[in-house]
């Protein structure tokens, strides 16, 4: 039986439980997991006045319920085990993670698996912006890992990202892959305005069929149907992840560029 954390309010000041992961308590009784210091604005309080706290955490498997969309940092720093959130969860869910697995039945907040290491995150319903990316002033964002969104995601998914896979079932914002380093970013749905802008290497890939409105800085090259991609689409399949029928054999136009950053990135948009 899981580690159960039940939420039992309806604050609207947010709570954030950085550490509360599978490392820190398997070896804590309820007692002392009860006690331990989170923070509910700026105060610090007991866990207990927030969560009812059931199970046991033996097998590294933590389970959170209910409505958690004003928690925030769940799975912060995570190297191992499991976390599972039946519900929505709040900002920074899985940020710097390093290894373990988190799997969310509903919708995350802004910067989900930001500045990620490792692991593999994987999201029901949407995401808000900033999946994968780097921290403001910080020169790289994801940098391992995989990210499973099956609904849409904000404005700059894959920021800065360095390496791994982000993969968006629905629909992407604005400046998807901008300042991509390395890494391959796909999105099934539509696309936003200005994808990959500073884009120096990494591949994204819009599977939509629909053409964004790409920056000049964007040199239009072959239609190809890269081997890579089929391999990413079989793996996907192979873990539930909704993929159309007929994507297998799809051809892609490249664009190369971002031209005026390093530019051997590489946008394909499905024919």
């Amino acid at each position: 039986m899981p580690l159960r954390f039940e939420y039992r309010t309806t604050s609207t000041v947010p709570i954030e439980v950085a550490g509360l992961v599978p490392s820190a308590v398997c070896e804590k009784s309820l007692a002392e997991i009860e006690r331990l210091p989170i923070w509910h604005g700026n105060r610090q309080r007991p866990l207990a006045e927030f969560f009812r706290v059931s199970g046991s955490a033996a097998d590294h498997c933590l389970e959170f319920v209910g409505d958690l969309s004003s928690v925030q940092r769940l799975g912060t720093g995570m190297t191992e085990g499991s976390l599972r959130i039946e519900g929505s969860a709040g900002r920074h869910l899985g940020a710097e993670m390093r290894g373990g697995s988190i799997d969310v039945s509903g919708a995350a907040d802004d910067w989900l698996g930001a500045e990620m290491h490792g692991g593999v995150i994987r999201v029901r319903g949407n995401a808000g912006d900033l999946v994968g990316a780097a921290y403001r002033g910080s020169p790289r964002g994801m940098t391992g890992g995989t990210i499973l969104v099956e609904g849409n995601v904000g404005q700059e998914a894959g920021h800065s990202m360095r390496r791994g896979l982000i993969a968006v079932g629905g629909s992407a914002g604005e400046f998807a892959a901008t300042n991509m380093i390395a890494g391959s970013l796909l999105v099934f749905g539509r696309c936003g305005t200005r994808p990959g802008a500073g884009m120096r290497r990494g591949t994204l890939a819009l599977l939509g069929g629909q053409m964004p409105e790409l920056l000049v800085s964007f040199r239009p090259g072959s239609i190809c149907r890269p081997q890579f991609m089929r391999l990413f689409l079989r793996w996907l399949a192979e873990q539930d992840f909704p993929v159309p029928e007929g994507l297998l054999d799809a051809d892609y136009r490249i664009y190369h560029g971002d031209r005026l950053a390093i530019g051997r990135g590489e946008i394909l948009v499905r024919q």
